[in-house]
């Protein structure tokens, strides 16, 4: 195979000059397939870039840089675990402000695998998304199986939740897949430390992360993509600790906090964060993991968190609960049958410029499909407002004006940030 050239312009599209041999992959080249990494060999490209531009009390923004995007942070990544985000088109995910999507590895290594989609050439081209794509290492789906799978050394065995097959998945697996998959950012494989867990079980978790890290890190090897971090630890903050420092020993792209939000109380999350994301390395991307309310994203990115993904929007909208300036509509309720008023005044997604609260009504009670996808909309808009809200705020240095405004909008007192550690690594 001949060498692939790629060359970054200024606007940050990724532009291809592309020279290879007719046989790579047993099919005549085309363009598209220089996106494929997994598949073509030595080829120039650029990585993530991390920008910080500012901060305001533990705040932070900046910027990724891909060579497919800029993605601006604090940024919030709408959840596309089998290809798609649900009910949505990726045009129509792009026309909310969302700027990077998720994919998971564990269900797209299932279904359709690995080698469909690379007949498409990568993910990207497989959804048609042009824009960049974080694929999660398949950990969290696999502690979500609970007894249906058995953690050892090695990695996680269980059965197929499509066909019952037999499968060991393990650190330097999950890298392969996601390597397929061309995602630009790839998650290490872990151990999501359940909730509750004694200090002991915590401890054992976080320290099998530990080596799990390690393993990925060298099968990551020659993969431009990012390679991430995830921190584990439970509840105890001298366990995050352990596992923060033994990470950036490793050394990764971007570190993530994994292992909140799974049923521990609102102020333990906090606790964790006020002690962890301080002590995160400046220079690199901080990564709330499966967060949450758009409240959760303020207070994360007050505690200096810069990304986050969450299925909330996504799933809420199709059970009619929706995001809205003073908290949180339910279409379903009686009262909203013959309101002719939009979702939110302040809003400017497509369903609340050209449709009322009394036709989603009708669209939920009727369970019309419609209704679902509306509702996607709006709730994706909604979140992407408040992340451009926090980033206008933080270029303007009015931060706190803005988290004023904020919580006045639903009634409620601004929450005390918690003291950050005296030392930060």
């Amino acid at each position: 195979m001949q060498r692939i050239k790629l060359a970054v312009h200024c606007d940050g599209n990724l532009k291809s000059i592309a020279q290879a041999d007719k046989s790579a992959r047993g099919c005549p080249f085309t363009e598209r397939f220089v996106y494929n990494r997994a598949s073509l060999c030595n080829i120039n490209v650029v990585t993530m870039k991390f920008e910080l531009d500012t901060t305001s009390g533990r705040a932070r923004r900046g910027r990724m840089v891909f060579a497919r995007g800029t993605v601006e942070t604090p940024a919030f990544m709408p959840v596309g675990t089998l290809g798609t985000v649900k009910g949505m088109t990726p045009e129509e995910v792009k026309e909310t402000g969302a700027q990077i999507c998720l994919g998971n590895t564990f269900h797209l290594m299932l279904r359709p695998g690995t080698q469909i989609i690379q007949q498409h050439g990568d993910l990207h081209d497989f959804m048609h998304w042009d824009g960049p794509i974080l694929t999660d290492s398949g950990g969290f789906q696999v502690f979500s199986l609970g007894e249906l799978r058995k953690i050892s050394e090695e990695g996680a065995t269980f059965r197929s939740p499509i066909n019952g097959e037999k499968i060991l998945l393990t650190p330097e697996k999950s890298m392969q897949v996601q390597r397929e998959l061309g995602s630009d950012i790839v998650m290490i494989f872990d151990e999501c430390t359940p909730y509750p867990a004694t200090y002991e079980q915590a401890q054992v978790s976080m320290e099998l992360s530990l080596r799990w890290a390690q393993r990925s890190k060298d099968a990551h090897e020659g993969n431009p993509a990012a390679l991430f971090g995830i921190i584990q630890g439970g509840m105890y903050e001298d366990l995050r600790d352990v596992s923060l420092h033994g990470l950036t020993d490793i050394g990764f792209d971007g570190y993530a906090i994994g292992g909140l939000s799974v049923g521990e109380p609102k102020e333990d999350m906090m606790r964790v964060l006020d002690h962890t994301a301080p002590q995160m390395p400046v220079d690199k991307p901080r990564y709330l993991m499966g967060v949450g309310k758009p409240e959760d994203l303020v207070e994360a990115v007050r505690r200096g968190v810069d990304m986050f993904d969450c299925v909330m929007p996504t799933r809420n909208a199709r059970n009619g609960h929706l995001f809205v300036s003073d908290g949180v509509l339910k279409i379903r309720n009686a009262k909203h049958r013959t309101d002719p008023s939009p979702l939110d005044a302040n809003c400017d997604c497509y369903t609340c410029k050209n449709y009322s609260r009394a036709y989603l009504h009708h669209l939920d009670r009727c369970n019309e499909i419609l209704g679902a996808r509306l509702n996607t909309i709006h709730n994706l808009r909604f979140y992407q407002i408040v992340m451009q809200g926090m980033r206008d705020a933080l270029d303007n240095g009015t931060f706190d004006d803005f988290v004023s405004e904020f919580y006045a909008q639903r009634g409620l007192p601004v929450p005390p940030l918690g003291d950050a550690p005296a030392a930060s690594a």
